[in-house]
């Protein structure tokens, strides 16, 4: 009898939700909540004397049975967290507006940032004009650009003069600076003052503003650090992990003292946190700030919401192809009915920083005054954002007629400088990168990308990593490496040669020129097949597109994973039937790559793309061949973002969409966040508006993160973790 009550026992182990521990607690929680609830009443009951059943008074910090789980969760106790690669935006849920700091940490150091890099934008050549010292291959780029631009322009009925080019260099290399006195400048900058601290002590620093703030030759140097670049920690930058985790925890840290006012410990521990993450993250990223948020900080608890996820909260809709276009990351990702769709996620590695170190390039190219401007200096640095803030728009009426502008160069401890200069075509054809990315600067994106931080790997299976992954985003990488489309195609993955066909596939080196290809032909981005070239599905009339992409119908499988047209063709017609062996290293074995393997390979693909056609692929996996879908995902396109404030953005975005798809041309709309919303604060809004939230079971608590670690996620994330 006892041994049948253990098979028992045994055969339920873990099967009832009453035996998760994060859903044994929260039951337990709603049961306290009701006897604490039936008390109230019991002594509401005794002092009336009467036999009516009275409401017990809600009590401060309570709400009423309807509440839910979370009741009694005050905005005001809760703050809300979205890390960025440029700006951290910090406050409590209860607050209009969060506090925007810069993500950098000033600490004291042997040289600068600006002594230690070489110059941005990068220089290939020293001693030469202005227009010879970035290159051959970014002269033609930069030319033909201007040259395209002008047909465009002249298609479009706008005049141009046909020397502006030349009218603007002569200009600017007219140009002297004029001396302002410090007294007359009315717009002074307060430098952070370095000499007010204890400079002997080893663990002085400045964060946020005060360490932008910083002049060049303090005493002692200091040098920027930044935890967190393209999406990601900035490995790159460090030489261990505690030194960039504790970099990470000291900015937030200095957030929550100086522009939070919680200047306690002690009082931290009566806050619940939000942290907003990427849609496409590492987990190594989120097990780590649950660790930093829970044990260094000590919060009360903690819980996580995806970037798209919290834009439509934000923006107030239910579906949406959220764009957000952040300093140095483009995510584009699809959301219905409160989720994020999985295989619709796009994370690009590019933003608005590239923006402004191509427009800096292009005024240096055409002799701005001020040569000897390097994105590496700090006050350069804020001056080049000001300057792209203020100029650069999508709107072809500003380069109809070169412009005479100014600004103000101001450095510490020396009079100010105020430069004239002109501009013409620049403040257009820098954001123009977003659709022809190959004018950015994408040489050291990827640098010490997994050198301190190692992939997160499977729990029961050692070597299968098991970060989230989107067909969406294998697209974008297959088209620029197409032998990995055999890896996510038509076998098995799992390395143990358990697959009954596999085809090797031949490794070309790029052989599609994915980017220039785009520019030529623009029906191509906008047709997508698959590796085996799969049907359309029935009853669609959406055309499939075609072009760069490798992917099957589901994004996952589909079909023949070897490459069709690569003009290799075996006698017999099956390289399974007695075929010679080829070359050795003329042909990639699928089958002899780990899953391990095949994730490095697709960490050293930077996954660029032009943002029109990024979108397109997004809406095609989202959408999965449901017409109805491809026309609400187009219909709902949502830009946000510091990069999409760009004057006349959306107009040029949804152009530009039209042109790939003119059969859904009525359909494409592109708009921005609601009620005028800043586009840069609408996904904290929804990150605040979600932590307000009476109905989700989200939150991790140190009790449960103590007895089982990240593994909480699993159970608590409110997607499929």
């Amino acid at each position: 009898m006892d041994t049948e009550l253990t098979i028992v026992v045994d055969r339920e182990y873990m099967k009832r939700d009453d035996q998760i521990l994060p859903i044994r607690l929260q039951n337990e929680a709603n049961r306290e909540r009701m006897i604490r609830n039936a008390k109230d009443r019991d002594r509401a009951l005794a002092r009336t004397g009467t036999t009516e059943w009275p409401v017990p008074p809600i009590l401060e910090g309570e709400e009423d049975d309807e509440a839910g789980a979370n009741e009694g969760l005050d905005p005001s106790k809760i703050i809300v967290i979205h890390p960025g690669s440029q700006n951290l935006r910090i406050g409590f849920a209860s607050d209009a507006l969060p506090k925007t700091i810069p993500m950098t940490l000033a600490t004291k150091f042997k040289v600068t940032e600006s002594q230690e890099f070489e110059p941005v934008p990068k220089r290939l050549k020293v001693d030469v004009s202005p227009d010879e010292q970035f290159g051959e291959e970014f002269s033609k780029k930069y030319n033909k650009m201007s040259a395209d631009m002008k047909v465009d322009m002249r298609i479009n009925k706008r005049r141009v003069l046909p020397n502006a080019k030349e009218l603007v260099v002569s200009f600017n290399r007219r140009r002297t600076p004029e001396t302002i006195q410090e007294h007359n400048d009315s717009i002074r900058i307060e430098w952070t003052d370095v000499s007010s601290v204890d400079n002997d002590s080893h663990a002085t620093y400045f964060a946020g503003m005060e360490a932008m703030r910083i002049p060049e030759n303090s005493k002692p140097s200091y040098r920027l650090f930044h935890p967190i670049q393209h999406g990601v920690f900035h490995e790159n930058d460090y030489l261990s992990q505690e030194h960039l985790y504790d970099d990470f925890e000291t900015i937030i840290e200095s957030a929550l003292k100086k522009e939070l006012g919680l200047t306690k410990y002690s009082d931290w521990e009566q806050y619940s946190c939000v942290v907003v993450i990427p849609d496409l993250y590492d987990k190594r990223y989120v097990q780590q700030i649950l660790d930093i948020t829970l044990k260094n900080l000590e919060f009360k608890q903690v819980c996580f919401i995806q970037e798209s996820l919290a834009a439509t909260y934000g923006a107030g809709y239910t579906s949406a192809c959220i764009v957000d276009i952040g300093a140095q990351k483009t995510s584009i990702c699809c959301v219905e009915d409160g989720m994020c769709i999985e295989d619709s996620r796009i994370n690009l590695k590019y933003g608005g920083f590239d923006v402004t170190e191509a427009f800096i390039k292009m005024l240096l190219y055409d002799h701005f005054p001020y040569q000897e401007i390097n994105l590496m200096r700090r006050y350069d640095f804020l001056l080049a954002e000001e300057l792209k803030i203020k100029y650069c728009s999508l709107n072809q009426i500003d380069a109809v007629t070169g412009h005479q502008e100014d600004f103000h160069l101001r450095t510490p401890n020396q009079a100010t400088l105020k430069y004239t200069f002109k501009v013409q075509d620049e403040v257009i054809l820098a954001p123009m990168g977003f659709f022809d990315p190959s004018i950015f600067n994408n040489s050291e994106k990827l640098k010490g990308r997994r050198s301190l931080i190692d992939r997160s790997y499977n729990a029961y299976e050692g070597d299968v990593p098991d970060d989230p992954t989107s067909s969406a985003q294998l697209a974008i990488l297959t088209s620029i490496k197409p032998s990995l489309a055999t890896t996510a195609t038509g076998f098995s993955q799992n390395g143990n040669g358990n697959a009954d066909y596999a085809t090797p596939s031949k490794e070309k080196p790029n052989p599609m020129n994915f980017l220039g290809r785009l520019d030529n032909d623009a029906n191509a981005a906008s047709r997508v097949t698959s590796a085996a070239a799969s049907p359309a599905p029935e009853g669609s009339n959406t055309p499939i597109p075609s072009g760069p992409y490798v992917f099957g119908a589901n994004g996952t499988n589909g079909g023949s994973p070897g490459p069709s047209g690569n003009g290799f063709h075996f006698s017999n017609g099956s390289h399974n039937s007695g075929t010679p062996v080829p070359p050795a290293g003329m042909f990639v074995d699928q089958m002899a790559r780990t899953q391990k393997d095949l994730a490095i390979e697709r960490d050293a693909v930077l996954p660029i793309a032009p943002l029109d056609t990024a979108i397109i692929t997004s809406i095609t996996h989202a959408a999965k061949g449901d017409e109805k879908k491809v026309r609400d995902f187009f219909g709902g396109i949502m830009v946000i973002g510091g990069g999409a404030k760009t004057p006349h953005f959306g107009p040029f975005l949804e152009e530009k969409l039209k042109s790939k798809r003119p059969d859904l041309a009525d359909k494409i709309l592109v708009g921005t966040s609601p009620r005028e919303m800043d586009g840069q604060v609408v996904i904290w809004k929804g990150a605040g508006v979600y932590a307000r939230m009476k109905s989700h079971e989200s939150w991790v608590g140190p009790f449960e993160y103590e007895r089982l670690g990240s593994r909480v996620l699993y159970t608590k994330a409110l997607w499929n973790y």
